[in-house]
């Protein structure tokens, strides 16, 4: 059985991922679901930004704050708010200069996630 509190020591507020989700056996799911689109949207980020396409940056840093607030990764959510928002504002000197602050805390996260789930 996986342990919850492997997520709450990290941080995560999963009492708030399940005012949304309703129930540990959707917030699981929706968690594999994080996962899968990790493996997805982080590599596409790196591209976006060594590109400069602020545009398709900001709506992934959308995508991954949504998610974030979901899921309880309250960090996480904080930081793909200030991407999408910077993004959005074609402000490519902080995306450069705050791109691997939210990459730590988006690994940290996907690493806590599979431990959670035994991945």
């Amino acid at each position: 059985m996986k342990d919850v509190n492997i997520l709450k020591n990290a941080g995560i507020d999963v009492a708030k991922g399940l005012e949304i989700l309703g129930d540990m056996e959707m917030y699981d799911e929706t968690l594999n679901d994080f996962l899968e689109e990790s493996d997805n949207r982080l590599p596409k980020m790196e591209t976006f930004k060594k590109n400069n396409d602020m545009e398709n940056y900001a709506i992934l840093a959308h995508s991954m704050k949504s998610d974030s607030k979901y899921l309880g990764f309250t960090r996480l959510a904080e930081l793909s708010l200030d991407h999408e928002m910077e993004g959005k504002a074609n402000n490519s000197n902080y995306i450069n200069e705050h791109y691997d602050e939210l990459m730590a805390e988006a690994y940290r996260i996907i690493n806590v996630v599979k431990q959670y789930l035994g991945k």
